[in-house]
């Protein structure tokens, strides 16, 4: 059994910022795995996330056996749909997805996820997911059928947030979609985490190192990032 989530605890204790980058099975390339990885063990990178809204069938459990060949960091899943579960990885977060009103995904789509948990050893971290409009529709909304929530109504984000801690969920994921025109700005960042009690991750949109700092300073304990690696590799040289 692994504690990926006291380590996260931990490390926010000694005031530490975690970096995730987030691969996605259906734009990962097998040629260019290695080299990807590469980039990654030589950065500050200090999670992998796999995961992504449209998947194949077992393409997940694949991909990630080949990343832990590659790497000593912690492969947590970040899934789309079950069929997204992969033994081989160290955890799982159990997303619900707080901020639609579809039941599937707060609900549904996690009592079908029980019967494949129940054969692995991952570790399952309940998360909130709380999507954020980012300037343009995001393959969440269209998997999801669910509306992100509005940028400009920071209090109904703070309350959902609030909501899923008292929920009894051990992370809150503000995300504004794969590909965001805007990331997260910071003052939604800096009044959510003022009033949380549990670590904020917040990804989508991030494309620089300075939108990665403001990031941190406004608040979030751990940052996914994952387009601008796909995009661009060198930004790896900027996080060494």
């Amino acid at each position: 059994m692994t504690h990926i989530y006291q380590d996260i605890l931990n490390s926010i204790s000694k005031k530490k910022k975690l970096l995730a980058v987030l691969i996605d099975p259906d734009k990962m390339k097998p040629e260019g795995l290695s080299g990807f990885m590469l980039k990654v063990n030589k950065s500050v990178v200090t999670h992998i996330f796999v995961g992504g809204s449209t998947v194949e069938e077992n393409v997940t459990e694949k991909l990630v056996s080949e990343i832990k060949n590659l790497t000593n960091l912690s492969v947590i899943l970040f899934p789309g749909d079950v069929s997204q579960i992969a033994k081989s990885a160290d955890a799982l977060l159990f997303l619900s997805l707080i901020s639609g009103r579809n039941p599937d995904y707060l609900i549904g789509k996690q009592v079908e996820a029980v019967s494949k948990l129940r054969k692995t050893n991952l570790e399952v971290i309940s998360t909130g997911y709380v999507l954020i409009e980012n300037g343009k529709e995001t393959a969440v909304q269209i998997v999801t059928a669910t509306r992100p929530m509005s940028r400009d109504n920071i209090q109904a984000i703070i309350d959902t947030a609030i909501a899923s801690e008292l929920l009894g969920m051990k992370l809150v994921y503000l995300e504004a979609g794969s590909g965001a025109l805007h990331p997260i700005n910071e003052k939604i960042i800096s009044a959510v985490k003022k009033d949380l009690n549990i670590p904020l991750i917040v990804g989508g949109g991030i494309r620089n190192k300075e939108q990665l700092d403001k990031a941190y300073q406004a608040g979030a304990d751990l940052v996914v990032i994952g387009t601008a690696f796909e995009e661009d590799a060198s930004f790896f040289n900027e996080l060494v």
